[in-house]
């Protein structure tokens, strides 16, 4: 009883907050609701026992992009565009398309809330590690290569070159 509980203030946590990103007027306060919904998911995670998932939302989503978020909206924006509104004039079509995405999601999740009750929750770090660092460690690390040329790419293609 007190798992769902948790579970359902939650799920209402990160609904609420998502909510308030898209309807807020100033920017910083959507960026807050960000990291606020993100860490309310990994809540969720928490709750389901998925603590590979928890881990890693709190380490990339939560301190990383909400943050990087914040960062950019407080050093880059201009006062001016920190309170537009950020809801425009198509809001019914896009109210729409999240309940028409919404009842399609509870249709296929509905066979699986039965089984998943069923089941005693169980680590998933240990064997997700396992994976990593055995059978797939080779490409866990090309593809830690591939981001790391990426990222310097980015950089190289966005230097400012001089004139002379």
């Amino acid at each position: 009883m007190a798992e769902s509980l948790i579970f359902y203030s939650l799920a209402a946590l990160v609904l609420l907050s998502a909510l308030a990103v898209v309807t807020m007027r100033n920017t910083v306060h959507s960026a807050l609701f960000l990291g606020l919904s993100l860490a309310g998911l990994a809540g969720i995670f928490a709750e389901l026992s998925a603590d590979f998932l928890f881990a890693a939302q709190i380490l990339v989503y939560v301190g990383g992009i909400a943050v990087l978020f914040i960062f950019v909206v407080m050093l880059l924006g201009r006062a001016s565009d920190l309170h537009l509104r950020q809801i425009n004039a198509q809001w019914p079509a896009a109210l729409l398309v999240c309940a028409v995405a919404a009842a399609g999601l509870w249709r296929a999740a509905r066979s699986f809330i039965a089984p998943a009750a069923t089941r005693a929750p169980a680590p998933t770090t240990e064997r997700l590690g396992r994976l990593l660092m055995g059978g797939y460690a080779v490409p866990f690390e090309l593809v830690s290569l591939l981001l790391t040329a990426a990222l310097l790419g980015a950089v190289f293609f966005s230097r400012l070159e001089k004139n002379p």
